[in-house]
């Protein structure tokens, strides 16, 4: 089972009824979706996989995460080689210090479309409705650069129940039984994703899904966190995406 309230809040928060959140992407209204010889640049995903202990903690698997995060480039590679245009997969976030900057400075605008955007009463008055974040010039300046158009950033984060939590959670399931249905909660799969034009710095396109099923850390699983986080762009905003149930 699949549940975790992290930094994630507003969407986590939908996951109270033990649903999973299907993929909702959000676009500017001047987005057009990349073709022609467009130069792409797909960041070092953030990725990291924990394992949620008896009491409650998310611990960090360094092997679980170098394994999610290869199978994620993998699958990232594989469907934009479909999108056509000249995309480059870029792993220096990890050494270089303004493409770590530029990382955690799309985080924190992630959550933050997260929060103001997919939570009603969270929603900004200053917004009115529009879809308007950017990175700003830490975007422009990489994009000058570096020669590319566009960056593709995608945020994940993915966790598992140790033997101890299930062993709680198999005691919770009894409870209920006995009508004292008490069942701590187990890891959940949160991702996002950014399409950035660089020449602006603005994001143009985003889409995020929070799920309790998926494993990004075998390849399948890391296919199919990739393809339903991407599969939804169109050119138009008024096209409604499709989604999966899960």
């Amino acid at each position: 089972m699949k549940i975790r309230l992290v930094p994630f809040a507003a969407i986590a928060l939908l996951c109270l009824g033990g649903c999973a959140v299907a993929p909702t992407q959000q676009v500017s209204t001047e987005f057009q979706k990349p073709a022609g010889n467009y130069k792409l640049v797909v960041m070092k995903p953030d990725i990291a996989v924990s394992v949620l202990t008896a009491g409650g903690m998310n611990e960090p698997r360094e092997d679980w995460t170098n394994t999610a995060r290869e199978n994620v480039l993998g699958s990232l590679r594989a469907q934009q080689e479909m999108r056509g245009g000249s995309a480059h997969i870029t792993m220096t976030s990890g050494d270089d210090p303004a493409l770590i900057e530029l990382n955690r400075l799309h985080e924190v605008v992630g959550q933050s479309i997260l929060l103001h955007k997919y939570s009603p009463l969270a929603a900004l008055p200053t917004k009115n409705g529009v879809f308007d974040w950017t990175l700003g010039k830490t975007a422009r300046d990489f994009g000058a650069s570096a020669g590319y158009d566009y960056a593709l950033f995608v945020y994940a984060r993915d966790s598992f129940s140790s033997g101890g939590r299930q062993a709680l959670q198999a005691v919770g399931f009894l409870g209920c039984v006995v009508g004292v249905c008490v069942i701590p909660n187990g890891g959940v799969q949160q991702a996002f994703v950014s399409l950035v034009d660089l020449k602006t710095g603005n994001v143009v396109w985003f889409n995020h899904l929070v799920s309790m099923s998926g494993d990004i850390r075998t390849r399948a699983g890391a296919a199919d966190l990739v393809n339903r986080l991407l599969e939804p762009m169109t050119a138009d905003p008024n096209v409604k995406p499709k989604t999966k149930k899960t």
